[in-house]
């Protein structure tokens, strides 16, 4: 695992997380997320740490799950069980986000699509660059957005998160702030982000962890059994022909199978 592909630094109260893998746009490989996970541990019991800024190098967020590795060749079996508890993970994964007493703030610039969109979600204030572009591609590739569902629902209601899912299509900044995606299209988004923090750092770290909590009472985001039910429908998906068809296309740049022709 190269430490490398998450560049961890502390200022103070502030640790700043970005993700480090601009050729592929960050998406994310099992070493990547190895890293992130571990991170995440550390800071659930963090007395320090205030507020955590989720970032993307290169000029991109996250483009989601590294699709090389999702659609490597492998039994079905195999597939079933190595993706269902991959996806069971990412799921995991959200909520461990969402659960940390620090303030979490996604700051997003280029793409944040498919899993990305679960770490926008996840984080307590999200804020966009006028370069952001967000897209729940999943359908587009044989796949189901299984574990951002419940998130995305959350963040924007059901009916936008409905119809982002459903219709695959990329949206710009101003668009996921009109939706709800993110709270703030910035100009800035550095200047943003230091605002935000510096707000937040005015409040008791102990009151905010308090109402951290107090929001989680108020309902869990993820009902009870859908994560299991999610990994399990990702898993039967992303060892369907449907995914080897869509990861494909993807890869090679042309239309999937199933999607009509364009003229002209």
């Amino acid at each position: 695992m190269s430490e490398a592909e998450l560049l961890v630094s502390r200022d103070g109260a502030v640790v700043r997380a970005v993700l480090n893998r601009p050729s592929r746009r960050n998406a994310m490989d099992e070493a990547l997320v190895a890293r992130i996970d571990a991170l995440l541990a550390e800071l659930k019991h963090d007395k320090v740490a205030r507020v955590l800024v989720i970032s993307g190098a290169g000029g991109h967020f996250c483009a989601g799950l590294d699709l090389t590795e999702v659609g490597a060749p492998e039994d079905r079996a195999t597939k079933l069980a190595r993706q269902q508890e991959r996806n069971r993970r990412m799921g995991a994964r959200f909520q461990a986000i969402a659960d940390l007493p620090q303030v979490v703030i996604a700051a997003v610039e280029g793409s944040a699509f498919a899993g990305g969109l679960g770490f926008v979600c996840a984080a307590d204030v999200a804020l966009a660059a006028p370069s952001a572009r967000f897209c729940a591609p999943e359908v587009r590739r044989g796949l189901v957005p299984a574990q951002i569902l419940p998130w995305l629902a959350r963040r924007m209601g059901r009916s936008a998160a409905a119809r982002l899912c459903l219709q695959g299509n990329v949206i710009g900044a101003e668009a996921a702030a009109a939706i709800g995606l993110v709270h703030d299209a910035v100009s800035d988004l550095d200047a943003a982000v230091a605002a935000t923090v510096a707000e937040v750092l005015e409040g008791a770290p102990g009151a905010i962890a308090e109402t951290k909590a107090l929001i989680a009472a108020l309902g869990p985001v993820v009902p009870e059994g859908y994560a299991e039910a999610g990994a399990a429908a990702f898993a039967r998906r992303a060892a369907s022909e449907e995914a080897a068809e869509g990861i494909a296309s993807f890869g090679e740049r042309r239309r999937a199978a199933w999607a009509p022709r364009r003229d002209g």
